[in-house]
């Protein structure tokens, strides 16, 4: 994979090593995660897809170090993560709970940067770079509630940026959106990913959407959840919704992808149990 330039001065490698998690459910132990490891490189964007209840949020509420892990850690640069870690960023499906209502857009996004200590002067010519970045330079004085659900989760976004992490967690984030602001919103991520140079871990269950954004896709397996197969992404770094989504390798990267994910339905845990028709190795090295 190759980044876009100047990403390895920004963004960090996140390393996820012999991953395990296990919950108390019922009275008996649950194996969600079953000694998952996998790296993630400064300035790398990945995408994790897999069935429902695979174990994709809790994967990532442990890299995000919302979740202790029962074994295994994950690593940030050169350090184990214990807790949020600074130097990352988490953007949630639920935009609507992350943001606070009584606060404007303007407030909102400035909110982490007051945490990180910055002088004032400085924290607002960050909000107002973030909020022109996401398209929202006009509404600094309105309020969450007063927006659509796109433009809350844009709100998000600026946030996520104006804070300039080294890691951008994401999970699930346009699933509560049409699917035109979906398109847009994941041109705005792709679009920030190149200008920061963040390393970006994006979670979702729609297998267009993980390879139109990523340059590798992590497939996994149902529960307890093992990788399947690691997908390298070649569909370049200037991709557009129409061009990108109609290129033979695209259609044929979905393929793999849906073929892997129905595997995973079956309770396969590895490529070679799956008799896929379409090869298993698409697209360039990492």
């Amino acid at each position: 994979m190759t980044s876009p330039a100047g990403t390895a001065e920004h963004g960090a490698r996140l390393d996820v090593r012999r991953l395990r998690k296990v919950y108390t459910g019922r009275g008996e132990p649950v194996e969600a995660i079953r000694e998952l490891t996998f790296e993630v490189k400064a300035g790398e964007l990945v995408c994790v897809v897999g069935p429902s209840g695979a174990g994709k949020t809790t994967l990532l509420r442990c890299m995000a170090g919302l979740m202790p892990a029962t074994d295994g850690q994950v690593v940030l640069g050169d350090t184990a993560i214990s807790g949020p870690p600074r130097g990352m960023a988490v953007v949630l499906q639920e935009y609507g709970r992350s943001l606070f209502p009584w606060m404007t857009v303007a407030e909102n996004v400035e909110l982490p940067l007051k945490e990180k200590g910055l002088p004032k002067g400085e924290r607002k010519q960050k909000v107002r770079d973030a909020l022109e970045a996401v398209g929202l330079a006009d509404v600094p004085g309105s309020y969450p509630w007063q927006l659509s659900g796109g433009m809350q989760q844009r709100v998000a976004i600026a946030r996520a940026a104006a804070y300039e992490p080294q890691v951008l967690l994401m999970d699930e984030p346009f699933a509560a959106v049409d699917a035109q602001t979906r398109f847009d919103l994941e041109d705005l991520v792709r679009s920030l990913w190149q200008r920061l140079g963040v390393t970006v871990v994006f979670v979702t269950h729609d297998i267009d959407e993980a390879i139109y954004l990523g340059e590798r896709v992590l497939v996994l397996s149902a529960r307890p959840t093992v990788i399947l197969e690691e997908v390298h992404v070649d569909l370049g770094a200037e991709r557009t919704q129409l061009t990108t989504r109609s290129d033979p390798e695209f259609a044929q990267l979905r393929t793999h992808v849906y073929e892997l994910v129905q595997a995973a339905k079956r309770g396969v845990r590895t490529v070679e149990e799956a008799h896929l028709t379409h090869p298993a190795h698409i697209g360039g090295d990492a």
